[in-house]
């Protein structure tokens, strides 16, 4: 079955994106765009991806609980996960990994915890904006190790992706899809690197960049355990 996605976008959590990026909103535009599935991938945290999914419960949108984390190298890696205890599993290691600081005050107030209300129920007061002390081969086998999967984000970026800190894709590094972002054109990356399916995402910290870019995959099934298994396959 043929279903069309955006697999990376904030929510008000990120330090980065704007504060009308609630569960309800995110989620509500993701219905006006006719979105099968999404993912909410904070970064290096999951505390929003929960009420995200409560507000999808009835709609038909699959919402898929995850992370955008950023490694020891500066690498963001998304991992999606097939269940919320799995993605907080993963929150942990982050969290554990983290530089042990508070974030400062006017950080941590752009950092807001929702509930499926849209009403704050907290704020995170980890350095989400830092590197966490896993590598992005770890990070990856983490994502593996709990039924989900690792996307090496954006890595056309000349930032925060495998080849602006690498200069390559490890060929040991167990991945089987690549992102490229929105204002980035995928052809020549899918000529570069034919063994890997590359998708692009929307990446969005405001509500007008949800799907202004979406995947098309072919699953057996439209759900969070689908569309990591396709994710995983060896690309042909």
């Amino acid at each position: 079955m043929l279903i069309t996605c955006d697999l990376h976008i904030h929510s008000a959590l990120s330090p980065c994106a704007l504060n009308d990026m609630t569960p309800n909103n995110i989620v509500n535009m993701a219905l006006l765009e006719e979105l099968t599935a999404i993912a909410v991938t904070d970064h290096n945290s999951c505390e929003n991806a929960e009420a995200a999914m409560k507000v999808a419960l009835g709609t038909g949108l699959v919402v898929i609980p995850g992370m955008e984390v950023q490694t020891r190298e500066d690498v963001h890696v998304v991992t999606l996960f097939p269940g919320i205890e799995e993605a907080r599993a993963m929150q942990q290691a982050v969290y554990d990994t983290l530089p042990p600081i508070k974030a400062p005050k006017k950080q941590m107030e752009k950092q807001l915890i929702l509930d499926d209300d849209d009403e704050i129920t907290g704020y995170c007061d980890k350095l989400l904006n830092m590197s966490c002390s896993l590598t992005v081969e770890e990070v990856c086998e983490k994502a593996l190790a709990l039924g989900g999967v690792a996307i090496p984000a954006h890595i056309d970026r000349k930032s925060y992706s495998l080849l602006s800190s690498l200069g390559f894709v490890p060929k040991n590094l167990p991945v089987k899809t690549l992102e490229v972002s929105m204002f980035s054109d995928k052809e020549p990356y899918e000529k570069q690197y034919p063994q890997y399916r590359i998708i692009t995402d929307s990446d969005a910290h405001e509500l007008g960049h949800i799907a202004m870019v979406r995947n098309t995959l072919d699953v057996e099934t439209v759900s969070a355990h689908g569309i990591i298994k396709v994710l995983n396959t060896q690309y042909a």
